[in-house]
């Protein structure tokens, strides 16, 4: 048993528990969860193994996912509906299930939030960094399309860009805001405070959708749909800044 135990426990601190086998070479056998949990003696370890169990099966689960939130969070989301983002019941924040960026981007698409293609050369880059997606092609910035239209869209991009950060900049600062009245306890009537954190919290989903609204704007060939969606997000922006 304390050669199981010692095996056990190595597997569990490597990661590997799950797809490990009997120590002796000719046989294939994986312990099985009830073997396990009797061979450990130690709480800690077992609660790893638990934690290793649980992450793979989520993992393995379409449906499934871990929230997203930067700041830290182990709740698990299950996708429901058409899966444009999921609030998490913990933290509140809002996961993509989708692809790996870390938050919902609507209605800026997953392809909007990471790889793009130059349409001139097809040379793939990243939209965070804007460094080569594959590291095979030397110079992006020296593509052969013409020097005008780059210089246009060089602009085009620089002003959506500029705004997308404005967003979520003024996001940030409503964060801010909130977190500091909701530290505010000593005040007798805290009921009145509940206005200034509700008006937090649509502030904070009005930058969002503002800041990927310039992304989807951005990337979308349909003009006439961004157009319209121009106007749209004109008026929201108007009464946000009002806000």
């Amino acid at each position: 048993q304390p050669c199981w135990s010692e095996y056990l426990t190595t597997c569990i601190e490597q990661n590997t528990v799950l797809k490990c086998t009997c120590p002796i070479s000719e046989c294939c056998a994986q312990p099985t969860a009830a073997f396990i949990r009797s061979i450990l003696s130690s709480e800690e370890v077992v609660a790893k193994y638990e934690k290793a169990v649980l992450r793979s099966y989520v993992e393995c689960c379409s449906n499934l996912t871990w929230c997203t939130n930067p700041q830290g969070c182990d709740q698990i989301l299950c996708k429901d509906g058409l899966g444009y983002g999921e609030a998490c019941s913990k933290c509140s924040w809002v996961s993509c299930f989708s692809c790996s960026f870390p938050e919902a981007h609507y209605p800026a698409s997953c392809n909007h939030m990471s790889h793009m293609t130059c349409a001139k050369c097809n040379h793939g880059f990243c939209w965070h960094c804007l460094k080569p997606w594959r590291p095979t092609h030397k110079d992006y910035y020296n593509c052969s399309a013409m020097v005008s239209k780059a210089a246009r869209q060089e602009k085009r991009f620089q002003d959506y860009n500029e705004r997308c950060t404005f967003h979520h900049q003024a996001r940030e600062f409503a964060v801010s805001l909130r977190n500091r009245v909701s530290s505010i306890s000593e005040m007798p009537e805290i009921r009145t405070l509940t206005f200034v954190l509700d008006t937090c919290k649509v502030l904070e989903q009005a930058r969002k959708v503002l800041a990927y609204s310039c992304v989807y704007s951005y990337y979308s060939q349909d003009t006439e749909r961004v157009d319209i969606m121009e106007e749209q997000i004109e008026s929201l922006e108007l009464h946000t800044n009002t806000l």
